[in-house]
């Protein structure tokens, strides 16, 4: 564990597990709110299998610092650089849920691929959540504002206990529901805000269609979140990549299908 200085002077925080003398890396980039614990049950096992698994805490997550640029795609796609960079990985296999994977395509747009020898998307953002003329079946942004004004900003923890159920699913304990829980309510409210205004308005259509990496989209059909759908035209829009379907998944499935998830992220990453 240890803590990345970004340029702006922003300590981020991570954790580094596994073999790392020769284990191809994999990064792990969690969603909004969550954290770098959030991959706990993807870094054990496969750090056991060999690997080198890399996790941190987007800047006002967590233990890394708040932001004093903003935290804009731009600004956090330069922090997985600045990791990169400072750890100088090669050969990455970038893992990305929700808001990660706009992170990691705007990290790809704005430094190539040099670094990265694959990626997963896993409950995608992408390729654009909002209603605009050119995407009617977008949500309407009036919705989103509704969140941040009615429930993000008035009462947080509530929201998270009643969003809880189908972020997981039956099987789903209360103890592990409560430590997602937890977790989220480790993050800057302000931080929160600012990255649920940069998730609900970002563009990704042009910026699909030049990543060639190999790219393994993972959605399940049961995400309330961010409906299979984007997962469907991010595919679509990319050269290379594969869309992996599951079945009865929320948009908590590396929770809730973490041995298929986590058996099909280890052969990816291998291969």
């Amino acid at each position: 564990m240890g803590f990345i200085h970004t340029d702006d002077g922003v300590r981020l925080f991570y954790r580094d597990w596994g073999n790392k003398e020769g284990g191809r890396p994999i990064l792990f980039v969690s969603s909004w709110s969550l954290t770098s614990d959030a991959w706990a049950y993807q870094m054990a096992p496969l750090s056991e299998q060999g690997c080198r698994c890399i996790a941190f805490d987007r800047r006002g997550h967590g233990k890394s610092d708040e932001s004093p640029s903003g935290y804009g795609f731009d600004r956090l796609a330069d922090d997985i650089a600045a990791l990169m960079d400072g750890l100088d990985l090669r050969d990455v296999t970038l893992v990305g849920h929700s808001m990660a994977t706009g992170e990691i395509v705007r990290y790809l747009t704005r430094h190539g691929a040099g670094r990265v020898a694959g990626v997963v998307m896993v409950g995608t953002i992408t390729p654009l959540m909002a209603r605009t003329d050119d995407n009617p079946d977008g949500v309407d942004p009036a919705l989103f504002e509704a969140f941040r004004t009615e429930q993000l900003l008035r009462d947080f923890p509530k929201w998270l206990g009643d969003n809880i159920d189908p972020f997981v699913n039956e099987e789903t304990s209360a103890e592990m529901k409560g430590w997602i829980v937890g977790m989220t309510l480790q993050s800057s409210l302000m931080a929160l805000l600012e990255c649920n205004r940069a998730i609900t308005s970002a563009d990704f259509r042009t910026e699909l269609p030049g990543i060639a990496v190999p790219t393994l989209v993972v959605h399940g059909d049961r995400d309330v979140t961010t409906p299979l759908a984007l997962a469907e035209r991010t595919v679509a829009l990319m050269p290379n990549a594969t869309l992996s379907f599951y079945e009865g998944a929320p948009h908590g499935l590396f929770i809730t299908h973490r041995d298929r998830f986590n058996a099909e992220l280890l052969a990816f990453a291998r291969g």
